[in-house]
């Protein structure tokens, strides 16, 4: 139980702190030039990774579809919720986008046709989106662009979810650092070109360098990584739990490093939000073994 809750927490602290990096980074960087950054950063860890493990030839055997994957599991949510961010604050984007588990169940009705949204789940589907709408007027500065920007968050939120469905069908034939590598080599080579195109006339300062640095290697490599862990050894349904937790650690993040403002509205949103998470996704439900939960991937 110990190592599980390190590994938790450490998670939890990581993918909460990359809605700060986030923040930073933008700064000096356009989203597009910031994510491509990123990802370029993270395929390299990753394939070096396999190259030292000796698994680079099982990327010529996962078919195109699977890198294809990496711009709905990657390049879209990531450039969503960097421009989001733009016109809203870290913990906002942190809580807007952990209706992730949310969406799953409602695009499961088509694409996982096992999974039924009955009963508590609609409840919690309702109950979530009405956190979302509590959340969005509950900024200290309200204005058409934080509406924007929020609902920014939640489409990659919507994002996330189908490519989790779709994902999922692939973990039966491919293992899980390759289908990591292989998606986020598909998202870099499909957002690099915007990168490029939008990368500023000077070299950024050094604290977006070293956010984007962090977002690579920690957010996105040492993240991935960390959460299959997680899943292999607890399994996927405690893994998952890490949702919760992002929310918590990325408003502090925001209110002690970023001076961000945490009103009782946001809290009030952020509890319907995960309560909402909580039911739609099945870990709350009576009499039964509840569901994995879809984690948002900032």
């Amino acid at each position: 139980m110990r190592a599980y809750l390190t590994l938790l927490l450490t998670l939890a602290a990581i993918w909460g702190a990359s809605y700060m990096f986030i923040e930073i980074a933008l700064r000096d960087l356009e989203p597009t030039t910031m994510m491509a950054g990123r990802l370029v950063i993270a395929a390299i860890f990753l394939v070096g990774l396999m190259a030292w493990r000796g698994l680079l030839g099982r990327l010529r055997r996962v078919g195109r579809r699977v890198f294809a994957l990496g711009l709905i599991n990657s390049a879209l949510p990531f450039t969503l919720i960097a421009w989001g961010q733009k016109h809203i604050d870290s913990g906002v984007a942190a809580i807007a986008n952990a209706t992730v588990p949310l969406f799953v169940a409602v695009l499961a009705i088509w694409l996982a046709h096992s999974e039924r949204a009955t009963g508590l789940r609609v409840v919690g589907i309702v109950l979530g989106l009405v956190g979302v709408g509590v959340l969005t007027g509950a900024q200290p500065e309200v204005d058409a662009w934080a509406v924007i920007g929020t609902l920014a968050v939640v489409a990659a939120s919507v994002s996330y979810a189908l490519a989790g469905l779709l994902l999922q069908r692939q973990t039966e034939r491919v293992d899980t650092i390759t289908l990591s590598t292989a998606t986020t080599i598909g998202a870099t080579l499909a957002l690099l070109p915007f990168g490029i195109a939008q990368a500023p006339g000077e070299l950024p300062g050094w604290e977006a360098s070293a956010s984007v640095l962090a977002l690579g290697l920690a957010g996105t490599g040492l993240g991935i990584l960390m959460f299959m862990k997680m899943i292999g050894d607890f399994g996927t349904f405690r893994a998952g739990l890490v949702t919760y937790l992002m929310p918590v650690t990325a408003l502090l993040y925001g209110a002690f490093l970023l001076d961000e403002t945490i009103t009782a509205l946001m809290l009030v949103g952020m509890a319907l939000v995960l309560s909402g998470v909580a039911l739609g996704s099945g870990l709350l439900r009576p009499s039964a073994e509840p569901d994995a939960v879809e984690p948002a991937r900032p």
